[in-house]
């Protein structure tokens, strides 16, 4: 699987902005998919996944109620939707796989993408 990541940009705190993150090669179905961050000088930290399925969601404390995953597996593609974005979210984002389930562990992942900068602004 490989995994391209975009979406990423310069937003003021208060924005919004969507990532995407568009899979292709074996076959998106059975796949678990992330998005983990990793700000200057701090650990990737998980953000946000969805299962397989899509009927599954799970969400860092930090972003519930504001950041929204969906995946179109028609399209192979899975989307952040991300609101009310605060200075703090401000990292580079990546996309990820796992096989069949999600992990909030970095370790537990089987493909990643290369990331995309989101930069939020006071």
């Amino acid at each position: 699987v490989q995994l391209q990541a975009y979406g990423g940009g310069l937003v003021q705190a208060g924005g919004s902005l969507r990532l995407s993150c568009a899979a292709s090669g074996r076959t998106f179905s059975y796949y678990a998919m992330h998005w983990f961050r990793q700000a200057p000088g701090k650990e990737r930290e998980f953000v946000a996944a969805i299962s397989w399925s899509g009927s599954v969601t799970d969400y860092a404390d930090s972003v519930k109620g504001r950041f929204n995953i969906v995946s179109d597996n028609a399209a192979s593609t899975v989307y952040l939707q991300m609101n009310s974005l605060k200075p703090e979210d401000t990292a580079v984002y990546y996309c990820a796989a796992a096989w069949y389930g999600s992990s909030r562990s970095v370790n537990g992942m089987d493909y990643w993408g290369k990331g995309t900068l989101v930069t939020v602004s006071s």
